[in-house]
C-alpha cells in the first residue's frame, strides 16, 4: 500500500522574486563570463534594474493572488 495514494497532492506558489533574481544572476554571470558586459557600471545598472523588475513582478502576483 502507498501512503501518498490517499492524499491530495498540495502545489507550492511559485516565489517570483527568487526566481527571477536567480535568472538574472544566471545571465549576468554568462555576460561577465563571455566579456560581453565589461563596464561595472553597465552591470550594476542592469542588476538594480532586474532586482526592481523581479520585485514588481512578485508584487503583482502576489496582489493577483489575493
Amino acid at each position: 500500500m502507498r501512503p501518498d495514494v490517499d492524499r491530495p497532492r498540495r502545489l507550492h506558489r511559485t516565489d517570483w522574486m527568487a526566481l527571477l533574481s536567480g535568472v538574472l544572476f544566471v545571465v549576468l554571470g554568462i555576460l561577465i563570463m563571455t566579456r560581453a558586459i565589461t563596464d561595472p557600471l553597465v552591470l550594476v545598472s542592469l542588476l538594480v534594474v532586474g532586482l526592481g523588475f523581479a520585485g514588481l513582478v512578485a508584487i503583482v502576483a502576489r496582489v493577483l493572488r489575493g
